[in-house]
């Protein structure tokens, strides 16, 4: 993950900040950054948004397929995760510094959508034990600039709300022989619903308080970080610890409290951005640089 060095003055000086709820860039301790979301931006995909989160960029790409289901789930779809870490991001993504990370962070994303409740894959099965589609979810790290894991979380919901896939037709012979009729009208597709797929939530122990969206700068102060993936009705799915350091108890029971209540405001204000922008149309304007 990239990083930043420090002086020992620079990290008195964030981590007494802190202590004080008072953040080097005027936030408290549980506000985000300024959050940038734009969705459709690659033309030749499913689905498809752009996140940017202070200096951390992030694109993502959904694009369906029609394959077999898994053996174990044989009326169900399934999502496949590929991360990359584009060597612009940061020097130490050259050649293959960002593999260990990529990997990192689509095994993540498989831990907080492996439950029934966050999509509905069933309705991604378009003929039990033969058809389905398969959603490649492809997200690019473009900037990393801290608090990766929110960013991309927040990415692949706005392009999973964008996705739309085609309606099918299941045609059966009189041999029984079956024929599947894609639809020709790009306008006749369905969509996911994305009311409970959760959003990560990452608090940084820094001295004895936590906080949330964390900068390159602040990460360097901390030794230890809970992810919390919450749904917009604050169920917490999924927790994993990162970091060196160690957590007390009383401190995971606080950081938890605090990623549901963060975590709900946040689901609220993404709802909110997508459906304004999808009640805009064709009409709204294009800000991301491949608008």
């Amino acid at each position: 993950m990239a990083s930043v060095t420090l002086s020992e003055a620079e990290k008195v000086y964030i981590v007494h900040g802190i202590q004080e709820d008072l953040r080097v860039d005027g936030r408290g301790c549980e506000d985000y950054r300024c959050v940038e979301v734009e969705t459709d931006v690659v033309s030749n995909t499913s689905g498809s948004a752009r996140v940017k989160l202070g200096h951390t960029d992030i694109l993502v790409g959904v694009k369906a397929e029609m394959g077999a289901p898994r053996l174990d789930k044989p009326n169900e779809g399934y999502l496949e995760f590929f991360v990359d870490c584009s060597a612009n991001a940061t020097p130490e993504f050259e050649g293959r510094g960002g593999d260990d990370l990529g990997t990192e962070i689509a095994n993540t994303l498989y831990r907080i959508f492996n439950n029934k409740s966050s999509v509905d894959l069933k309705s991604l099965c378009i003929s039990p034990r033969e058809h389905c589609w398969i959603l490649y979810v492809d997200v690019l790290l473009l900037e990393c600039g801290g608090n990766l894991f929110d960013a991309i979380s927040i990415a692949v919901k706005a392009a999973l709300f964008n996705t739309r896939i085609p309606r099918v037709r299941v045609l059966e012979d009189e041999e029984g022989s079956k024929d599947i009729e894609l639809s020709d009208d790009p306008y006749d597709c369905i969509r996911l619903s994305v009311e409970n797929v959760p959003c990560i939530v990452t608090l940084c122990k820094i001295g004895y308080r936590h906080v949330v969206d964390a900068t390159l700068q602040e990460e360097a102060c901390s030794l230890a970080s809970l992810l919390v993936s919450v749904t917009s009705k604050g169920v917490v799915t999924c927790t994993r610890k990162v970091g060196k350091g160690s957590l007390d108890p009383e401190s995971v029971f606080e950081m938890m409290e605090t990623g549901k209540r963060v975590g709900k405001v946040l689901h609220a204000s993404l709802q909110s951005v997508l459906h304004k922008e999808e009640s805009l149309g064709p009409k709204r304007q294009r800000v991301g640089f491949l608008g």
